[in-house]
């Protein structure tokens, strides 16, 4: 894998990690027992805790990475080794 391929690939995970990991600990106004101000959107996180999250999206991408790369890399799983998926030969 060239490092230009690595680098967006690397990329493109991140992001998706990003969005699986904001929902995670939010908590807002209403839930947290606090008073919304006027003008504060009710919907809101109170703490949104955000390096806590770029922490977590960074350690999980790294990880997916590595089996993305690994894969890639080492064709760890061919069509072959999975059930009802025949290879496509060329005759």
């Amino acid at each position: 894998m060239k490092l230009g391929s690595a680098i967006a690939i690397y990329f493109i995970t991140w992001w998706m990690c990003l969005f699986m990991v904001l929902p995670w600990g939010v908590r807002n106004a209403h839930e947290a027992g606090e008073a919304v101000e006027q003008g504060n959107e009710h919907g809101a996180p109170v703490k949104p805790m955000l390096w806590r999250k770029v922490l977590a999206t960074t350690i999980l991408s790294a990880i997916l990475f590595s089996v993305i790369y690994g894969q890639v890399t080492y064709h760890w799983i061919g069509f072959d080794d999975i059930p009802f998926v025949k290879a496509i030969t060329t005759d």
